[in-house]
């Protein structure tokens, strides 16, 4: 391995961004994947919880994220998931209307207040059910989509399974209690988080603080919407089982945080305990951004190639979350098997860039090249192995 250590003079950009982040640079090791950032010690009386950072992916703190739990009108997420899924794929539209069933109108718990037999517009339906928490809303539009609950239900679990919650089995489109009925805090962060990035444009119904539907109004139910705190979103749950939980996310100076509770005693708790998870996450965290996707990081030495150098970049925007104090210490650098053989072809890795910082746990994102590099012909190499061999390596 070559350790190549990135100069800030050298990348376009990046001696501001570095700068600010107060960036030292050197050779270092690391981890890949998905990111796990640290900071002051912080705990909840919530039995399950996870903090995620969706600008870099980064996991702020997680307690028994992966436990199985009852997710109670959480779930319900996935319900309006498959619903936009179904307009997004011209299976429905905001003005189709679907009927009420006896089953649907008979539902307990949290109402919509459907009518028997009346058929109701997608979008008032979606509203009953985001707004609302509406059990009675959520079947009319399972059995609309469906043809009964139950397959409903068979479709959110594959579909689940498809998004990559494997800790997640649906038996209803409610979150009516069940103990077939589960997910995890990761899964139902998962899930929010592809709602949110898979569907835009209809996210925005999370913000609706009241709905008025057969002349009674109701206010949304989750806490945040209405402490001035940024959050936009999602959707709060409540059984016996499962405790008092919520799903929420708000954005902050170009950051995006997803938190998932669970377990919680009282809905005064739920409230005031993630209001203070959230808070903590944007106070001592930041988010650094460090090289732009198919910004030009480094040239490096190529072997046997009609150019001596290939430019390098990341595929993908490159942003770290760290503790705020950590921040002074983090280092980059750039790390390849240099000089890389020609033939090289436009977005083959050939290295990768680390991060690290004290009490940060690194991270490794593999840089590709720019541009297709063409192996020499044949006197092209024997000049350049004969070069070699008078004046040494290159680079």
């Amino acid at each position: 391995m070559h350790a190549v250590v990135v100069r800030t003079g050298a990348v376009i950009g990046l001696a501001v961004a570095l700068a600010s982040a107060g960036v030292g640079l050197g050779s270092v090791t690391g981890v890949g994947g998905v990111g796990t950032a640290q900071a002051a010690t912080i705990d909840t009386i919530a039995k399950q919880a996870i903090l995620i950072d969706l600008t870099s992916n980064t996991v702020l703190f997680e307690k028994n994220a992966d436990e199985r739990m009852a997710p109670s009108s959480m779930s319900k997420i996935m319900t309006a998931y498959l619903v936009f899924e179904a307009i997004k794929g011209g299976r429905l539209t905001m003005e189709s209307t679907l009927p009420v069933t006896e089953r649907a109108w008979r539902m307990q718990g949290s109402k919509m207040f459907v009518e028997l037999h009346n058929n109701i517009k997608v979008d008032d339906l979606l509203k009953g059910v985001i707004v609302q928490s509406g059990n009675d809303a959520c079947i009319v539009l399972a059995e609309g989509l469906a043809g009964s609950e139950s397959a409903f239900a068979e479709q959110a679990t594959k579909r689940a399974k498809e998004l990559g919650l494997r800790g997640t089995n649906l038996t209803n489109s409610t979150g009516w209690p069940d103990p077939n009925h589960y997910m995890t805090a990761r899964d139902l962060a998962l899930l929010a988080e592809h709602l949110i990035k898979d569907f835009p444009e209809y996210y925005r119904y999370y913000s609706i603080r009241e709905f008025k539907y057969h002349g009674i109004t109701q206010g949304n139910r989750n806490p945040l919407l209405y402490r001035g705190m940024n959050v936009d979103g999602m959707k709060t749950g409540h059984t016996e089982a499962g405790g008092y939980g919520l799903t929420a996310s708000g954005e902050r100076d170009g950051r995006r945080l997803l938190l998932v509770v669970n377990g919680l005693p009282s809905m005064q708790a739920r409230a005031d305990e993630s209001a203070r998870l959230i808070e903590w996450g944007f106070r001592e965290f930041a988010t650094y951004s460090l090289f732009r996707s198919g910004e030009t990081i480094e040239q490096v030495p190529v072997w046997m190639g009609d150019q001596d150098t290939v430019p390098v970049s990341v595929p993908r925007d490159l942003n770290v979350t760290m503790a705020r104090a950590d921040r002074a210490g983090m280092k980059v650098s750039l790390v390849s098997n240099a000089p890389v053989s020609a033939p090289i072809k436009k977005g083959d890795v050939v290295g990768k860039v680390v991060i690290t910082a004290p009490g940060f746990p690194g991270k490794e994102v593999p840089v590709v090249a720019s541009q297709d590099v063409e192996k020499l012909g044949f006197l092209g190499r024997a000049f350049a192995a004969a070069r070699y061999f008078v004046f040494g390596a290159k680079g």
